[in-house]
């Protein structure tokens, strides 16, 4: 029988595919994707995310088998010598419930942002990679932080926000996934228990945040029908009446009744 974790996380990965079904809309007609061009897609973006995460097994494995720990090749902050940990803490983890609680969200968030993201996917997975590390190195306690928890951290930030500023549906409803997977991550953010990094998940947070507003103006543009305001008024105001109740004299004299001429009682809508 599969397990609970194997569940949930076959579940989210349907969530996702539902969201790649969406169609488009124009002038109120549904477009149907070209399904054969989408798959092509969601097979290029599954390349990275699957040979980043067999790494991580694979040393991990290794790590085991060889009863050997990479611990010391994780971030050790304000020291020169664990610099080189910003590079290699993502990979290290301490055992396998670490591994395990890490894979499923890392795979997840990594394929939403290469499918969504492609043109920048790279530039945003490889900054939240480096900056989220350097400023763990600059602010974290003096201990070594390994775990890809930080990186995680810094997708799911960057998969929210930028699904909320972009206006387009697909992201939008990504940014809702996010908050129904992970909404719970917000608690790593605090430190309750000294054994877990939260400075990893604070300076991972932050980058893909900031990441967010650097680059909203690259990658997938706003849905063409959604307004940018409901209340906005044209640009040439004066071409609106003065009083929205005023008519021209003609149809002022059109719509007037007659002497004697009976008005209809208004009985609402």
């Amino acid at each position: 029988m599969a397990s609970p974790r194997a569940i949930s996380t076959a579940n989210r990965i349907v969530s996702i595919n539902q969201v790649l079904k969406i169609n488009l809309h124009k002038n109120g007609k549904k477009l149907p994707l070209n399904m054969s061009l989408e798959k092509k897609r969601f097979i290029y973006s599954l390349a990275f995310p699957l040979a980043f995460l067999l790494l991580i097994w694979v040393l991990f494995a290794f790590q085991a088998e060889m009863e050997l720990s990479f611990v010391r090749g994780g971030v050790y902050p304000r020291h020169l010598s664990g610099l080189p940990g910003i590079l290699f803490s993502p990979l290290i983890h301490g055992d396998w419930k670490h591994l395990l609680n890490n894979s499923a969200p890392l795979f997840l968030l990594s394929l939403a942002l290469f499918y969504f993201y492609r043109d920048i996917a790279y530039r945003i997975w490889g900054l939240v990679y480096l900056i989220g590390g350097l400023l763990l190195w600059c602010v974290g306690r003096e201990a070594y932080h390994i775990g890809a928890s930080g990186l995680i951290y810094g997708l799911g930030a960057f998969l929210f926000l930028s699904g909320l500023i972009r206006r387009v549906r697909k992201l939008m409803a990504i940014s809702l996934l996010v908050v129904f997977w992970y909404g719970g991550m917000v608690w790593g953010l605090f430190p309750f228990d000294t054994a877990v990094s939260f400075e990893a998940h604070i300076c991972g947070a932050f980058s893909g945040l900031m990441l967010a507003l650097v680059f909203r103006d690259l990658g997938p543009k706003p849905d063409m029908d959604l307004p940018e305001d409901e209340d906005e008024l044209p640009e040439d105001e004066d071409e609106l009446p003065e009083d929205k109740d005023e008519l021209p004299e003609d149809e002022e004299e059109e719509g007037m009744p007659e002497h004697g001429q009976d008005i209809p009682e208004n009985k609402g809508g």
